[in-house]
């Protein structure tokens, strides 16, 4: 277990509440991909993906007709998919994944939250070099698994990470960002099912552990920005477990 493996057990200290903006989130990546790859499931694998992960997180079904719906209406806005980078106070990089229809109120709150904490916006690249982009499934499949002879298959598909959590009986699969259509195309092929897929940015670095007082300001920070309705994603390089 690399990785990918210590980046979830932190990512597991994050608070539930975070949770509440998961329709939301889902929505505009069921939007988006049925734009760029339309509106039918069975021809667009992305999208396809993006509907079992709206179904493992007991979202609506009206809720997901309505975001591909928004794709194919022309007098909506189209969201514009837009990183920003920046770094907290204690020298705590932090990366902004948004998806925007107005990029200048956008760019102009998230500027704020970084300068509110002694914080600042950088330029592109400026953190992002710290972060690894994977794609990462999560999948279930009926009957004994030789985890061994998964992990072995999936070397070709430039996977680099496969292992199963007993607690929820989930395996997860970490591989190259741009090798999510060939791994989802082999976990289909393969009577797997996908409760979930999409990407993730994991720290290459070492996480940053932090005083408690601390620790309390970059939360400030973080809770500002996972808040914006703007922003889909937020990764950073603080360490979270206590």
């Amino acid at each position: 277990m690399g990785r990918a493996f210590e980046f979830r057990k932190e990512r597991k200290f994050k608070r539930w509440g975070h949770m509440a903006r998961v329709f939301t989130k889902i929505g505009k990546e069921i939007t988006i991909a049925a734009k760029a790859g339309g509106p039918d499931p069975d021809n667009n694998p992305r999208l396809r993906t993006l509907i079992q992960s709206a179904r493992s997180e007991n979202m609506p079904k009206e809720n997901v007709e309505r975001a591909i719906k928004r794709a194919t209406e022309k007098d909506q806005g189209n969201y514009e998919e837009i990183v920003y980078e920046g770094y907290g106070p204690h020298g705590i990089a932090i990366l902004v994944e948004t998806a925007t229809d107005n990029n200048m109120r956008t760019v102009a709150n998230v500027r704020s939250y970084f300068t509110k904490v002694g914080g600042a916006l950088g330029t592109q690249g400026s953190v992002s070099f710290m972060f690894d982009h994977k794609c990462v499934f999560k999948v279930k499949k009926e009957g004994e698994i030789d985890m061994e002879e998964l992990e072995l298959e999936l070397i070709d598909f430039e996977v680099d990470d496969v292992y199963r959590d007993e607690e929820d009986d989930i395996i997860y699969i970490y591989g190259a960002f741009e090798s999510f259509g060939n791994i989802q195309k082999y976990l289909e092929e393969n009577s797997f099912t996908i409760v979930s897929g999409g990407f993730e940015r994991i720290p290459n670095v070492p996480l940053k552990t932090l005083e408690a007082a601390e620790k309390e300001t970059i939360m400030k920070l973080l809770d500002r920005l996972e808040n914006d309705d703007d922003v889909q994603n937020v990764y950073h390089t603080m360490s979270l477990a206590e």
